[in-house]
């Protein structure tokens, strides 16, 4: 099980996809929580976030079922990743790759001149990267 959101710097959400659906309530509670410690990792970096263009926050917090992974775009973006914890195959390399695919795919959607900045993502393409990269995680 897994599970993948990006909200918006007022921390509204702009996607979001879990696989599978049953435990999706749970997810919810679990990725809104993580917003607090999204937001307190930056602002602890503060400036050095900026000069280090390093926009992975790594392992937000761990739970007894799941990791919560955090990544944060230049323009406050948020993108949370939760993955079971039983899932011991999956490296910290993999994750900060799968995020920038993520974030190649968010910036693709930024691109289109029909997308409005803040509006909730509808796009097939980006359903289904998002789609087999939660596949090979599950």
């Amino acid at each position: 099980p897994s599970q993948c959101d990006l909200f918006c710097p007022q921390n509204y959400p702009l996607y979001i996809r879990s696989v599978p659906t049953e435990n999706e309530l749970k997810f919810h509670y679990t990725v809104h929580t993580s917003l607090d410690v999204v937001d307190e990792k930056i602002s602890a970096m503060g400036k050095a976030l900026v000069d280090q263009r390093e926009l992975y926050l790594g392992l937000l917090y761990p739970t007894e079922d799941y990791k919560v992974y955090g990544y944060v775009t230049n323009s406050k973006v948020k993108f949370v990743m939760v993955v079971d914890s039983s899932n011991t195959a999956l490296r910290d390399n993999e994750i900060r790759s799968m995020f920038r695919k993520l974030h190649n795919s968010y910036t693709d959607i930024m691109c289109n001149p029909f997308y409005n900045p803040g509006d909730r993502i509808h796009s097939r393409a980006f359903d289904t990267m998002v789609n087999s990269m939660m596949m090979q995680v599950c």
